[in-house]
């Protein structure tokens, strides 16, 4: 296995065991917690001006990845626009607000970052099939990464992912098996598959060690493009939390690097028909309670028991943030908002994250010099008809 000078293997957030990576492609061997690349920050000597090499999109960062940009699955992911929205910071009462419009990325999503890593990995183990359980974008993107790898995949959905989804899904390649029901019940059929299937890879959230270590590079820009000033607030749509986790980590390394002083604030924003990390962090918990009966429009962040909530609520908490629910209402407004006002088009789980600012900026939990980065972690054209007929219904 090819790794990067840095990288030291794979510790586990739960009992803190080290692991090599080459023995460990999934969860901990010890205790079955979540494995986070682990890295010997004394040994880089980064400045500003060096973090970024010469790769193009997210490998610029292989420094802080566990594999060189030579060995990558790549389909030039990455490198996305952070483009501001004055309307906006108008309305929240704030100095700037951006939109990091992760819609231009090869599939259409931020799950290409987490994919290309994931596969990386898939190929540096040799694996001939991966498979995930997915509500339909991750999907896509691993299908699509996998077929550049020339790996088999096996995709697990639920009847409610998108038309598109399941669509390229097949025109990639991939072996597709719809579930009826929810998140929940691919999941289950997953389950059973991949214990019939001991040869398959798994790049399903958290399972796979890397699919947050590809999205970490979303705060990476983020802040270069910024001009290396963190912003004060990052909302972010938020389901299995892959992201979030992901960015936070980011932070953090930039800040033990020198390279920054501060982390972002980091708030989760979900749907009021699917929140159990709002519900938990609104308790006080350390771990969210599984949502009984989730009902969203929002079917990338109807994720009723996400299994990394310790992570999520530790990035909360330590980066002085929070979690916000709003209504599926407010969140189809706020797709119609971003698409006027800023001419991107925000995909309808994406909205989340602005209905969510809508309603932190409400409860005053903004300043009037801060700026805030709103994550739109997927196009528009994804679910273009759940849009329209919003505004259809408005008699528009």
């Amino acid at each position: 296995m090819e790794t990067t000078a840095a990288f030291t293997g794979l510790r586990c957030t739960d009992c803190d065991g080290l692991f090599d990576a080459g023995d460990a492609p999934g969860r901990c061997p010890d205790c079955d917690g979540i494995l986070d690349p682990a890295y010997d920050y004394d040994a880089l000597d980064l400045t500003r001006e060096t973090l970024s090499g010469d790769e193009p999109g997210l490998w610029r960062y292989e420094s802080l990845m566990p594999f060189p940009a030579s060995v990558a699955v790549s389909l030039d992911e990455g490198n996305t626009p952070l483009v501001e929205a004055p309307t906006l910071a108008d309305e929240l009462g704030v100095g700037e607000v951006y939109i990091k419009d992760e819609g231009r990325n090869p599939t259409g999503t931020f799950k290409d970052r987490g994919q290309a890593m994931a596969m990386t990995a898939a190929a540096q183990h040799g694996a001939e099939t991966v498979a995930l359980a997915t509500a339909g974008n991750a999907g896509q993107a691993a299908s699509a990464y996998a077929a550049n790898a020339d790996i088999d995949s096996e995709v697990f959905v639920p009847t409610r992912a998108s038309f598109v989804n399941k669509a390229m899904i097949n025109v990639h390649g991939g072996e597709m098996t719809v579930v009826e029901g929810r998140i929940g019940d691919a999941g289950a059929a997953y389950d059973d598959a991949i214990a019939e299937n001991e040869a398959w890879h798994s790049v399903k959230t958290f399972v796979t060690p890397y699919r947050h270590e590809g999205k970490k590079t979303m705060l990476y820009e983020t802040v270069e493009q910024l001009d290396w000033a963190v912003p004060d607030h990052v909302v972010y749509p938020t389901g299995g939390g892959v992201g979030l986790v992901g960015m936070h980590k980011a932070a953090r390394e930039l800040r033990t690097l020198g390279l920054t002083d501060e982390l972002p604030a980091m708030w989760a924003a979900q749907s009021e028909g699917c929140a159990p990390v709002v519900d938990a962090f609104e308790s006080g918990a350390d771990e969210h309670e599984p949502w009984d009966q989730p009902d969203t429009i929002c079917g990338g962040i109807e994720i009723p028991d996400p299994g990394a909530s310790p992570l999520i609520l530790d990035a909360l908490a330590e980066s002085g943030g929070g979690a916000v629910a709003t209504p599926d209402d407010e969140i189809l407004e706020a797709a119609l908002t971003v698409a006027e006002t800023t001419g991107i088009e925000m995909g309808v789980t994406c909205s989340a994250a602005t209905s969510g600012a809508q309603q932190l900026a409400r409860e005053e939990q903004f300043d009037e010099d801060d700026t805030v980065v709103l994550l739109n972690t997927g196009a528009g054209s994804k679910d273009a008809d759940v849009v329209r007929s919003h505004l259809m219904s408005k008699g528009i």
